[in-house]
């Protein structure tokens, strides 16, 4: 097996796909945050890698290290394609097919030989959601292929064709060079919108190419904005470039032949610079425009429900998997109606790039009491879950399309069954954000699912966590082989098979029994109280830990160094975990 040394920019969903995948092949994968050339230059040397991959860089590999260690790029493009906009292009350019191409550095960016590509069909949907699905499934069919190509110690990747020359023959084999398309930087100027002219497919195109970065530049009212969340809106019509609707997060504005849902901005020159629900940051100029109640032909919908036969299914696409207080309320009302339906099961189906990610953090960055906040949404999170623990009427489920973190992993464990798609990634973890307690009556759900012994386990990790592992501690379910329409397709097979199954019944009056149980040794109002007792010392008390991890998260504050849980190379002793917390 090999020592994998990943030079990144951070450690992003795709980066910790791959960190997942090729440990569970055996490898041992260090990671190293690219700061500088000096702290790349450290890293290497300390840790001698066999092989380096960068899944996600944003500069060149010094000259020193790609010319004596093979050096792997994941290039976001289809072979042949270079430039740092790849995905953004593909977007824009609105490719029907795109891929990732797995090529070596050299010293030229994304011009190196190419080792691996795979391909992929394209949605018609923002370049986040493109990056967290479709990208990362082919970048880990494409990386795990490479490093067996590797391993092999005898292939000769593709060289790229700067000239479209002939084919070139080397003394080992014919090699066919592809050839080479450089895409210069898709700049705001290119993206900008122009509203008279622009088409709404054309906005929602330039929008979606730039979410989550850089957004679309544009002025709304006589402000610049960056404009991300864009959705299609079926019926509302207006003068282009007005803004004639709002509903719940979103504002409507026209287009020459329909219009758009704009769901967040980001205002530089304002006092909190990232991203934030549009209508409260254009709370004051919108308020007499008309507020639309959404469905499936119009307005800004972030929940919804539909039911098949027996089966009732919540959706709830939060943007980034962040959810507010506001957000937590409306969902909690939406699962008790959900409750009162004629129906067996209900499945939580999040959203497709995200299920949960806990606390809005961004929200509670801009209020006015950010310990207060705080407060009220990891209570209306609590809220939900107590409802869905309580469920007495139902089975429930949360079908994980995608990935969960920190408070929303907790959440989805309060149903009765976790089915999970097998490239979702967890982060059932506090700790990174100031080392927070945390809640959503984990303490009562851990050990009752996963044991006490994984209950500490799970609680004192810091590292993200594969759907094999999580399936081995209790903390899903279920893992099904599939991804994307398949995965929704099948879950929606199970639950109706769940709720036709002649043990029904005895399924759950025997769940009720052992929650009356449960209840009468010890109480979940005991548990919530415990739980936020350590909970208000992280939002009120003298350690100011989660307020300074919260900035530094919310305002993208770069790290200084690589932490050392997934930098092994720089722990000079083995690492040793705080003492674990008790659980109670």
């Amino acid at each position: 097996m090999l020592r994998i040394l990943f030079l990144t920019h951070a450690f992003n969903s795709l980066t910790q796909r791959l960190y997942i995948e090729l440990q569970q092949q055996g490898h041992e994968v260090s990671v190293e945050f690219d700061i500088n050339d000096i702290v790349a230059i450290d890293a290497v040397s300390l840790y001698q890698p066999d092989l380096i991959i960068a899944p996600f860089l944003k500069r060149a590999i010094p000259d020193s290290i790609w010319k004596n260690t093979t050096c792997l790029i994941v290039h976001p493009g289809i072979a042949g394609d270079r430039g740092p906009s790849a995905l953004d292009w593909a977007i824009f350019n609105n490719e029907v097919r795109w891929g990732v191409t797995v090529l070596q550095a050299n010293q030229e960016m994304d011009a190196g030989d190419i080792w691996t590509t795979q391909e992929f069909m394209t949605r018609h949907t923002s370049k986040a959601s493109l990056y967290r699905n479709e990208v990362t499934e082919a970048a880990t069919i494409a990386v795990l292929k490479a490093v067996e190509l590797f391993q092999k110690g005898n292939y000769i990747p593709q060289p790229l064709d700067y000239n479209n020359t002939e084919n070139c023959a080397t003394p080992r084999k014919r090699l066919i060079k592809i050839k080479g398309r450089l895409q210069p930087l898709l700049t705001q100027k290119l993206r900008s919108i122009h509203w008279y002219e622009d088409s709404t497919e054309t906005v929602l195109r330039k929008i979606r190419s730039a979410d989550g970065f850089p957004g679309v530049l544009d002025d709304i009212l006589g402000c610049e904005y960056y404009l991300y969340d864009a959705h299609d809106e079926q019926q509302l019509t207006g003068k282009p470039g007005e803004l004639i609707a709002r509903c719940g997060v979103a504002v409507c504005r026209a287009t020459i032949n329909g219009a758009v849902w704009i769901g967040h901005l980001r205002n530089k020159q304002s006092e909190h610079p990232f991203k934030l629900p549009a209508t409260r940051l254009l709370a004051k100029s919108i308020q007499h425009l008309p507020e639309i109640e959404p469905d499936q032909q119009t307005g800004y919908r972030d929940i919804w429900y539909e039911q098949a036969g027996e089966v009732g299914y919540l959706h709830f696409p939060f943007y980034n998997g962040a959810m507010g207080t506001e957000q937590c309320q409306r969902l909690h009302g939406a699962y008790i109606e959900a409750c009162q339906q004629e129906t067996k099961v209900i499945v939580l189906m999040g959203g497709t790039d995200f299920w949960s990610n806990g606390m809005h953090l961004n929200l509670i960055e801009a209020s006015q009491s950010a310990a207060d906040e705080s407060w009220n949404n990891i209570n209306a999170i609590n809220d939900l879950a107590l409802e869905i623990i309580n469920t007495n009427s139902h089975l429930t489920v949360a079908a994980l399309q995608g990935n969960a973190g920190a408070g929303g992993v907790f959440l989805a464990r309060a149903v009765d069954e976790i089915w999970a798609s097998q490239g979702v990634i967890l982060n059932p973890h506090y700790k990174d954000m100031g080392n927070l307690y945390g809640s959503e009556y984990w303490s009562y759900l851990l050990p009752r699912y996963a044991g006490e012994e994984n209950a500490e386990r799970i609680v004192q990790a810091r590292l993200p966590m594969g759907t094999q592992e999580a399936l081995s501690l209790g903390l899903i379910n279920e893992v099904i082989e599939k991804n994307g329409s398949a995965f929704v397709q099948d879950v929606k097979k199970r639950a109706a098979d769940m709720a036709d199954v002649p043990a029904y019944s005895l399924r759950l009056e025997y769940k009720n029994k052992c929650r009356a149980v449960d209840e009468q040794h010890k109480a979940l109002a005991d548990f919530r109280q415990e739980e936020l007792k350590k909970m208000h010392m992280n939002f009120f008390g003298f350690d100011p830990s989660y307020h300074i991890a919260r900035y530094n998260f919310v305002y993208k504050v770069a790290k200084s160094r690589t932490p050392l849980t997934i930098a092994l190379h720089r722990r000079t002793s083995p690492l040793v975990e705080e003492q674990p917390r008790k659980i109670v």
